[in-house]
């Protein structure tokens, strides 16, 4: 998989005060939205203006007479956004994400806390399961049967209890309940790194990744 470096290709098209860290209240209310993005108001073709895309020609598309963020199913490779504020924990991220297989390949796409080196929560076809990624390692793994042509919902959680930090994910068809439970887990002993929410895409099945209703929560 590709190092990833903010994308010097945008960097003329985006101030650079966007990209600076701005920190998450620490006392903020659980529950409350920190950050929320729909794309309803973002232009064709462009994304918004508060994305640092790390890789990948990201671009707002209409989709079912709505706006979404769409990855294209070339190159194949993995791909990620980083929007929102720079925080530790505390803190969730969800999103919506639609993908569909090819044959026998299948895409791989998710959401993460802490910047590209933090905790991703992957849905893995190709593995049947649904994964707890910490940078690129995969270190948590449940079963998961992901459907094909679908809006998968996805929910990460980073907090603090006592002396541990806790990483639980859960994902869902969209035209499911959610699950009242996380359905993965991740107990860390060392604090983690400061960093942006994001969302991930590998589009190895060559068709596009679509991505909607960003939503970022104090917890």
């Amino acid at each position: 998989m590709k190092k990833y470096f903010p994308a010097i290709r945008r960097l003329s098209l985006v101030p650079l005060v966007l990209f600076l860290p701005c920190l998450a209240p620490a006392h903020a209310e659980s529950g409350k939205v920190l950050y929320q993005s729909d794309f309803a108001k973002t232009e064709l073709s462009l994304v918004p203006k508060d994305f640092l895309v790390l890789d990948g020609d990201f671009a707002v598309k209409e989709s079912e007479g709505r706006k979404v963020l769409e990855l294209p199913g070339s190159p194949l490779d993995t791909f990620g956004v980083l929007f929102g504020s720079a925080t530790n924990s505390g803190i969730s991220v969800s999103a919506r994400i639609y993908g569909t297989a090819k044959g026998r390949r299948a895409p791989g796409f998710g959401v993460g806390l802490n910047g590209v080196d933090g905790f991703k929560l992957k849905v893995s076809p190709g593995k049947n399961s649904l994964e707890i990624y910490k940078g690129d390692v995969s270190v948590a793994s449940v079963p998961f049967d992901w459907k094909s042509g679908s809006w998968t919902m996805f929910r990460l959680r980073l907090r603090q209890t006592g002396s541990v930090w806790k990483v639980e994910g859960k994902a869902w068809v969209q035209t499911a309940p959610e699950p009242k439970e996380w359905m993965i887990s991740l107990d860390e002993s060392s604090p983690p790194h400061q960093g942006r929410p994001s969302i991930w895409g590998s589009p190895y099945s060559g068709t596009p990744i679509r991505f909607d209703d960003l939503i970022v929560t104090a917890e």
